[in-house]
C-alpha cells in the first residue's frame, strides 16, 4: 500500500490547494477531435487505469460551489476543460458528504460510464461514484481523474483516489441519496466548461 497522501481539496477557479502545486496533465486527442487532458493513448488506456497509484494524483487548478435550491442542493462545477468539470462534480458531491482534506488518497477504484447525451454520462458517471460510496467499498474521494472521455461513444472511464469512508475518521456531513435529471445541464464552449447537478438528499 503506497504511503498516504492527504488530499488538500481546495473550491478555487484559479489557485491549486495550499502546498500542492498543480501539475499539467498529458494532453491527446480525443474521439471528438478535442484536445482533453488526463487521457492517455488509446492502447495505453487499460493499462493506464490498472497500473496508476494513488501517489500520481494530479490537481487541477478548478473547482465547484453548491448552490441553494428548494428541498435539494444544486452542484456547480467547473474547469479548463469538460472532463475536469466532471471531476470537480465528482468531488463536489462526496464534499458535500464528508470533509475532503481528512480523506488520504491510500487506494484507488475505477468507474465506467456510459450514456447517449453528455448529460445522461454526467448523470451515470456521478452515479457510479455514488454507488461506490453506498455500498462496498464504502469509498470516499478526494481526487477524481478521468483517463477516457470518448464524445461520440458517450464513455467515460476513470478513477477515484481516497479510502473507505470511516466514521471514526471522516465527519459526516449530508447523505446524497440519488443524482437527478432535474434541471441537469451541461455546458461546453470555448471559454465556458461547466456543469450543473441538483443532487437529492
Amino acid at each position: 500500500m503506497p504511503s498516504p497522501v492527504v488530499c488538500d481539496q481546495e473550491v478555487s477557479s484559479t489557485s491549486s490547494p495550499p502546498g500542492v502545486t498543480a501539475a499539467p496533465a498529458d494532453s491527446v486527442t480525443d474521439a471528438g477531435g478535442d484536445a482533453q487532458p488526463h487521457s492517455t493513448s488509446t492502447g495505453d488506456q487499460d493499462a493506464a487505469l490498472e497500473d496508476a497509484s494513488a501517489d500520481e494524483c494530479v490537481y487541477p487548478a478548478t473547482g465547484y460551489e453548491y448552490l441553494d435550491h428548494p428541498a435539494d442542493v444544486q452542484l456547480h462545477a467547473w474547469g479548463g476543460s469538460l472532463p475536469e468539470a466532471f471531476e470537480q462534480a465528482a468531488l463536489a458531491m462526496f464534499g458535500y458528504m464528508t470533509d475532503l482534506e481528512t480523506v488520504e488518497a491510500v487506494d484507488t477504484q475505477h468507474v465506467t460510464a456510459q450514456g447517449h447525451d453528455l448529460e445522461s454520462l454526467l448523470f451515470h458517471f456521478l452515479d457510479e461514484f455514488l454507488f461506490l460510496f453506498s455500498a462496498e467499498p464504502f469509498f470516499v474521494a478526494c481526487h477524481v481523474e478521468i483517463v477516457e472521455f470518448d464524445r461520440q461513444e458517450f464513455r467515460i472511464r476513470a478513477r477515484g483516489y481516497g479510502e473507505p469512508f470511516d466514521l471514526d475518521k471522516h465527519p459526516q456531513g449530508t447523505e446524497v441519496k440519488a443524482i437527478t435529471y432535474s434541471n441537469l445541464q451541461v455546458h461546453d464552449n470555448d471559454d465556458q466548461h461547466e456543469v450543473f447537478v441538483i443532487i437529492d438528499i
